[in-house]
C-alpha cells in the first residue's frame, strides 16, 4: 500500500457538531409564535439537539422512523432538524398551507411515527388526527399549555420532553446512504410526491451550495431565511449556516413586510432569501417606513422569476445585490445560481440587469440539457428553447415508495421547464411546460410578459395566462393586482410591451384583481386563474 486517506461517511450530525465546538458563542434569532424574541447560540443549539435526539429515542421512535413537523422558522424547529436526522430517524416536514386532505394523505403515505406542533397550526391537529394510521406522539413544541392539552390530549410538551434527554448523547454513526429528511411535492396535480433525501446527498448539496459560486455564505453573516423550513429544506440554509458558524435569524410566523424589515434592521441582516411575494412586501413596507435596510448586501430570490423592476429597485435603493436561483424539491433543491463570471465584469448596467433576469448556471453536482418533444437534445446556445432535464449527485432517483415517471431512460430527470442555455450553462427558464402559452402556432413565455407587466409602476403583482380566443385558439392575458392607493390602467399596463417584444406576443386584455391566489410554496396558482378567466376573450366584445 502507498497510502490512505481517512474515510468518515458524510452525516448531518457532524455539521452540528463542528457548530457547537467551533462557533459555540454565536448568536441565533428566534421570533416564537406569541411574537417573543429567543437568543441562543450554536453550542446551545448542538445541546438541546443531542438532549432531544436521546428523549426520542426513550419515546420509542426506532431507526429510520419518519418524525414530522408543522412549524414555523424558529429555533425548535432547528433543533428537531439536528436531532432527528442525526440520530437516524428521518425529518419529515409538512407544509401546513396545504388542504387538510393532503396533510392526511403525505402523514399516512410517510407513516409518521410522530408530530411536532406550533401553536399556529394547533388547530389543524384535532380535524385531521383520527384520520392518521400511525402517529403515536403529539408534540407541542413549547412549554405545557392548557388549551394545547384541551384540544390536542395526550400532547407531550417540547420543553418538557428535552428535559428528559442526555446532554451527553453520543450521535450514531452509520452509512451516509441512510435517509435523513422527507420533503413532498406541492401536489398540483394529483397528490403530492414524496422526495427522500439521504445524509450524502444532503451533505453534498451543502458542501457546493456554500461555495463563493453560490450562495456564498460564511461566518461573518447574518442571514435571514424567509423561505420556510417547511419548502425544500428552506433550500439548505439552516445546514449551511451549521457548516459555516453563521447567524441564522428566523422569522417565525412574522412573513409580512413590516416584520421583516423590523427584522432586517434589528439584527443586521446581511443576506435573505425568499420568493418574489415576500420581496414586493419587503420593498413596499420599506418605502412606507423608511428603512435603507442598510446591512443587507445581497438576497436571493427563487420559487418564480423576478421582474427587472424588483432587482433594480434593490440595487438603486438599497445597494443590495440580487441573486436568482432555480431549484426543485426534487433537487434538494438548488439547480442554479445567477453569479456572474469575470468576463462579465465590463457589461453595461443595461446588460447586466439582463443577464440578473435569467436563474444563472449550475455548479459543479448538477448537469443540465434541453431536449425537443421527440427528446433529441438541443444546443446551448441561448436560443433555442427546450425541455429542461437535469442530472447530479443531489437529484431525486425515486420518488418515496414510487417510481419517477419523469426520469428517462439514459437518467435524466424532466423539471417540466422550458428553457434556454447558453454555453457557459447561463439558464433562463422561459416557462412552465404547462403554462406556456401557444397562440396562432407559436410560442408565448408568460414568464417575460408577468416580468414586464411588473414593470408598470402601481402594479403589485401581476401573472399571465393563455386562455381561449376565438380566432388564435389561445392568446395571452394578464391579471394585474394593484399597490395600495394606485390608480393604474389597462393602458398603462399595456404601454409597457411597446417595443419591447414583438407586437403579436402583447396581450390585448388586462384584468385587475384584488389578489392572485398563491400556492403554499408562494408560487401563483395558475390553475385556479385559468378556470376563472378561461372565457375572457370568448365573450361578447372581448
Amino acid at each position: 500500500m502507498l497510502g490512505s486517506m481517512m474515510k468518515r461517511d458524510l452525516l448531518i450530525s457532524d455539521l452540528l457538531v463542528h457548530a457547537g465546538k467551533y462557533h459555540s458563542d454565536t448568536e441565533n434569532i428566534s421570533k416564537e409564535t406569541d411574537g417573543t424574541i429567543t437568543t441562543t447560540n450554536w453550542g446551545q443549539v448542538a445541546e438541546g439537539s443531542r438532549r432531544l435526539a436521546s428523549a426520542l429515542g426513550k419515546l420509542g421512535c426506532a431507526f429510520g422512523d419518519r418524525i414530522a413537523t408543522l412549524a414555523w422558522n424558529n429555533v425548535r424547529h432547528l433543533n428537531i432538524w439536528f436531532a432527528v436526522s442525526g440520530s437516524g430517524l428521518v425529518c419529515h416536514t409538512l407544509n401546513p398551507r396545504l388542504f387538510p386532505e393532503q396533510l392526511i394523505f403525505i402523514i399516512n403515505d410517510a407513516v409518521d411515527k410522530a408530530l411536532f406542533f406550533d401553536k399556529t397550526f394547533m388547530p389543524l391537529v384535532p380535524g385531521i388526527r383520527d384520520h392518521l394510521k400511525s402517529v403515536d406522539h403529539y408534540i407541542f413544541m413549547g412549554s405545557r399549555d392548557d388549551e394545547v392539552l384541551a384540544a390536542v390530549p395526550d400532547t407531550l410538551f417540547y420543553d418538557e420532553l428535552i428535559e428528559t434527554g442526555d446532554a451527553g448523547y453520543d450521535w450514531p454513526q452509520f452509512s451516509e446512504d441512510t435517509p435523513s429528511s422527507l420533503c413532498y411535492t406541492s401536489g398540483t396535480t394529483g397528490n403530492p410526491k414524496g422526495v427522500l433525501y439521504c445524509h450524502r446527498s444532503t451533505m453534498l448539496h451543502t458542501l457546493i451550495v456554500a461555495q463563493k459560486d453560490t450562495l456564498a455564505i460564511s461566518a461573518r453573516d447574518v442571514v435571514l431565511p424567509v423561505v420556510p423550513m417547511f419548502h425544500a429544506n428552506a433550500w439548505g440554509v439552516p445546514y449551511i449556516a451549521a457548516m459555516c458558524g453563521t447567524t441564522l435569524v428566523m422569522p417565525g410566523p412574522g412573513l409580512d413586510g413590516d416584520s421583516l424589515v423590523d427584522m432586517i434592521d434589528t439584527y443586521k441582516v446581511t443576506f435573505a432569501l425568499g420568493v418574489p411575494t415576500i420581496w414586493q412586501m419587503l420593498l413596499a413596507s420599506a418605502r412606507k417606513k423608511g428603512s435603507k435596510l442598510e446591512t443587507l448586501e445581497r438576497n436571493v430570490i427563487g420559487g418564480a422569476a423576478a421582474p427587472s423592476s424588483m432587482i433594480i429597485e434593490f440595487r438603486d435603493e438599497y445597494n443590495c445585490e440580487t441573486l436568482h436561483g432555480w431549484g426543485m424539491t426534487e433537487m434538494s433543491p438548488l439547480g442554479t445560481l445567477n453569479q456572474t463570471k469575470a468576463k462579465h465584469a465590463d457589461l453595461t448596467t443595461e446588460e447586466m440587469v439582463n443577464l440578473c433576469l435569467g436563474q444563472g448556471r449550475p455548479p459543479f453536482g448538477v448537469d443540465l440539457r434541453l431536449v425537443d418533444e421527440e427528446g433529441n437534445v438541443l444546443p446551448h446556445d441561448g436560443e433555442t428553447q427546450g425541455a429542461l432535464q437535469v442530472k447530479g449527485h443531489w437529484i431525486v432517483e425515486t420518488y418515496y415508495g414510487k417510481d419517477a415517471d419523469n426520469l428517462t431512460e439514459d437518467g435524466w430527470f424532466d423539471t417540466g421547464d422550458v428553457a434556454t442555455v447558453d454555453a457557459d450553462g447561463f439558464m433562463i427558464i422561459r416557462d412552465r411546460t404547462k403554462d406556456i402559452i401557444k397562440s396562432g402556432g407559436e410560442w408565448i413565455s408568460s414568464v417575460e410578459l408577468e416580468g414586464t407587466a411588473m414593470g408598470t409602476a402601481g402594479i403589485a403583482m401581476a401573472a399571465v395566462i393563455g386562455v381561449r380566443h376565438p380566432k388564435w385558439d389561445e392568446r395571452p392575458l394578464v391579471i394585474a393586482v394593484r399597490a395600495e392607493s394606485a390608480n393604474v390602467s389597462e393602458a398603462d399596463v399595456l404601454a409597457q410591451y411597446e417595443g419591447t417584444i414583438a407586437k403579436w406576443q402583447i396581450p390585448e386584455k388586462v384584468i385587475f384583481a384584488d389578489a392572485i391566489p398563491i400556492s403554499g410554496t408562494g408560487k401563483m396558482l395558475k390553475v385556479e386563474l385559468r378556470e376563472t378567466y378561461a372565457d375572457a376573450y370568448m365573450m361578447e366584445g372581448a
